[in-house]
């Protein structure tokens, strides 16, 4: 009998127990959702005090993630005169590989824009490079590689009209095939939109959650119409998987993971669609060798290209080839 009836004490800790219950619940639903939140992030983004949870959840389990407005108009417009400036061959800017559509490269050369496709490697042009660097892009670079940031890969994209032989399309691929260098997850790609880049002039098309998979093998395309040099496309992926079309405007800006696979369209307009990216690694990144692997045909043709252009032989490895064209932007670099 005197069990059943609690003591005064006891009855003063159940009646506060009772009054802040809601409040108790509320501070461990909060720990445990902390406790998730730690458990499901952390791979594909690091702590940072930019990114929304939100946005952090959208990249973990998209493997993307768009930025609006992200570089100034004034910033684009610099980079697109120098663009203009290399196509009229007014500059030559060293290692800059200048590059043309294969249906386009079949007929007479023309020394301005409309026979450009891309230029890549512009890590030594001064204007061009700024983009790399720019405050705006590194700090978001930073909540998916850390402090210590690389520059490696740079291209400025000129998608020219199609010729009618749907060649300006670009295969849907993974950008680690490209790349020696891991770990993974700390290598990100930053792309900016220079004008309106919709379907109708070919914008990224890319597979959802396809970053948590595997680097898959690449290879050229069976078209029709030809494919453009390097423009390796993965083997076998499942058609049916959903697709997004990153629709953006000028000076938006696309951050996504080097496995995520993706792709863009045909330009079906008269005019030409310009985007400008760079591919960041951390400066704690280290050089794998690929051979035995699904890598070792982009390696072959790579070494190819750097023997016929500047007559070397073996003695240049496909590491080489990268250690050459990154550029320490911010931090340290330690082991690239």
């Amino acid at each position: 009998q005197k069990m059943s009836r609690p003591s005064a004490r006891l009855r003063v800790i159940i009646n506060h127990l009772d009054r802040h219950s809601a409040g108790i619940v509320s501070f461990l639903n909060r720990k445990a959702s902390f406790f998730i939140f730690i458990f499901q992030f952390g791979r594909y983004t690091l702590d940072n005090d930019l990114l929304t949870p939100e946005q952090r959840l959208f990249y973990e389990e998209n493997g993307f993630l768009l930025i609006r407005n992200l570089v100034s108009t004034q910033d684009i417009d610099r980079f697109r005169k120098e663009f203009e400036r290399i196509c009229r061959q007014q500059i030559k800017v060293p290692g800059l590989v200048v590059m043309r559509d294969v249906a386009i490269a079949k007929s007479e050369f023309v020394p301005d824009q409309r026979a450009v496709s891309k230029v890549q490697d512009f890590q030594e042009d001064p204007e061009l490079f700024r983009y790399c660097s720019l405050p705006k892009i590194l700090k978001y670079v930073e909540c998916f590689i850390g402090p210590n940031i690389m520059a490696m890969h740079t291209m400025l994209i000129n998608k020219p009209p199609d010729a009618g032989k749907k060649t300006s399309r670009h295969p849907m691929h993974q950008d680690l095939h490209y790349f020696p260098f891991r770990p993974v997850d700390r290598i990100v790609c930053a792309w900016t939109a220079m004008e309106t880049v919709n379907r109708q002039n070919g914008c990224l098309v890319v597979l959802p959650g396809s970053h948590k998979g595997t680097l898959q093998e690449h290879d050229y395309p069976e078209w029709e119409g030809g494919v453009n040099k390097m423009y390796h496309g993965v083997r076998d992926y499942d058609p049916e998987h959903p697709r997004v079309h990153l629709e953006m405007e000028k000076g938006d800006t696309v951050f996504f993971h080097p496995l995520l696979i993706h792709g863009s369209g045909m330009n079906q307009t008269p005019g030409f669609r310009k985007a400008i990216s760079c591919h960041y690694a951390s400066g704690d990144c280290y050089y794998i060798d690929v051979k035995g692997t699904t890598q070792e045909n982009i390696e072959k043709e790579v070494k190819e290209i750097v023997a016929r252009r500047h007559g070397v032989g073996d003695e240049v490895t496909f590491k080489d080839t990268w250690e050459i064209r990154g550029r320490l932007v911010q931090g340290e670099r330690i082991s690239m």
